[in-house]
């Protein structure tokens, strides 16, 4: 009796495993993925397809933004903002057949600050779970919004910062906190909000001496934040223009820092194998020439880490926009001066470099063996990933690709400059 009660047991238990397996693998819930890592968990997902074939559903959106899509059950979710960002939006369309849900002006903005050509105003992608989706326009403003009917369940406008180039963290939930990076040229905190209430939980400015040789607007960044795992305790990582962090995520007390960069640090952090990876700002050395520099480091460490856990740092182009995929030792990326490149994590030595023909601003991400880039002028590039370069795929998707797609249930979520899609 003791045996079949066990079997039970066991047999529920991995039922319940199991569908907690599934439902993270059928949802895509943050900027690069439920993981932040920019990896599918699908089987299969199309390797051609043009404007006019391959999409299930297209469906034209209004306004302009580069924020990513985000998938929870049959909602997909995105924000934009008219031209001029005076209005601001969260849009809603069904997963099954691209039908518009929601449609919300969440923030109207009497004095809006400009922006960057290359950026929007609504370029922080938004995160969501089961119930709600929280989106974000940096200075302009948070939201909860309740999923199942479109209410706006709290707003946040009191937290500034002079982005000067228009906004493009996005947020990341942990726990029960929804945790913000804002750094301008004025002021550079993190804090996390009760995602319930959206209270303050906590509240961290950046440590300041780093940024005092920076010229003021070389003290702005736009990174995403990412929780990495060391030895069983939580980090919040983000790195900023002039110094790398890592804060306990449940109170915001810092744990160690890393001091370099400079101005406009865009990618955000990744990790593999227990190593730290992250681009600098853009830097200039003697002769004028600016760079920015890749890093791996040993994220084990408490206070100033700089002398004694940076296990390598490569040479890279002046300014580093998308964030890079890693997958069993090799980092793949493409740099400001377009050149495409495999890196071995180990040691930070390019393993291949191929020169590719237009900016690739959107993340890669790797889904079903292969590893996707999509350029601002509509390419789409599908290569094999090693030690060798391989295309698998090159071609036109038809309209400019800013914003990274989500890859799930063997189906791609596109965003372009125009509509969103579902190609399968």
């Amino acid at each position: 009796m003791r045996k079949t009660i066990s079997g039970f047991c066991m047999m529920l238990l991995s039922l319940v495993i199991s569908e907690k397996g599934i439902a993270q693998d059928n949802n895509w819930t943050h900027f690069r993925g439920s993981g932040l890592n920019g990896i599918a968990s699908v089987e299969t997902v199309p390797l051609n397809w043009n404007d006019d074939s391959g999409f299930r559903w297209k469906t034209d959106i209004h306004g302009r933004g580069w924020s990513s899509p985000v998938v929870y059950g049959d909602q997909i979710w995105i924000t934009t903002a008219t031209d001029d960002g005076r209005e601001l939006f969260a849009v809603c369309a069904d997963f099954r057949n691209g039908k518009i849900i929601h449609d919300i002006k969440v923030f109207s903005v009497s004095d809006v600050e400009g922006k960057h050509s290359l950026n929007s105003y609504a370029t922080p992608t938004p995160c969501i779970e089961k119930g709600f989706v929280y989106v974000h326009f940096g200075s302009n403003g948070t939201a909860c919004i309740n999923t199942s009917n479109g209410n706006i369940v709290w707003t946040r406008t009191d937290l500034k910062c002079k982005h000067v180039q228009g906004p493009a963290s996005s947020p990341v939930l942990y726990k029960n906190l929804l945790i913000l990076h804002y750094e301008g040229t004025d002021v550079r905190f993190i804090t996390a909000l009760n995602k319930s209430t959206g209270q303050t939980v906590w509240k961290t400015d950046r440590p300041q001496k780093p940024y005092e040789p920076l010229t003021v607007i070389g003290r702005k960044a736009y990174v995403t934040p990412l929780i990495l795992n060391v030895k069983g305790k939580d980090l919040l990582i983000t790195n900023g223009s002039a110094v790398c962090n890592a804060y306990n995520p449940d109170t915001g007390e810092e744990v160690w820092s890393l001091i370099g960069g400079a101005e406009s640090t865009i990618a955000m952090p990744f990790s593999e194998n227990g190593v730290l990876y992250y681009y600098t700002g853009f830097m200039r050395d003697p002769s004028g020439t600016e760079y920015s520099e890749l890093m791996a480091v040993n994220p084990d460490g408490k206070g100033d880490i700089t002398a004694s856990n940076i296990i390598w740092k490569k040479r890279s182009g002046r300014l580093q926009l998308l964030t890079p995929v890693i997958k069993d030792g090799l980092i793949y990326t493409v740099d400001s001066n377009n050149n495409l490149m495999c890196i071995e994590a180990e040691t930070g030595k390019e393993v291949w470099t191929t020169r590719v023909r237009a900016n690739f601003n959107a993340s890669p991400v790797l889904a079903a063996g292969r590893i996707y880039f999509f350029s601002v002028r509509g390419d789409v590039l599908v290569i094999r990933p090693g030690r060798k370069y391989e295309v698998l795929s090159q071609f036109q998707t038809g309209n400019p690709v800013w914003a990274t797609p989500a890859f799930l249930r063997n189906s791609i979520i596109l965003r372009t400059d125009k509509y969103i899609g579902r190609i399968e």
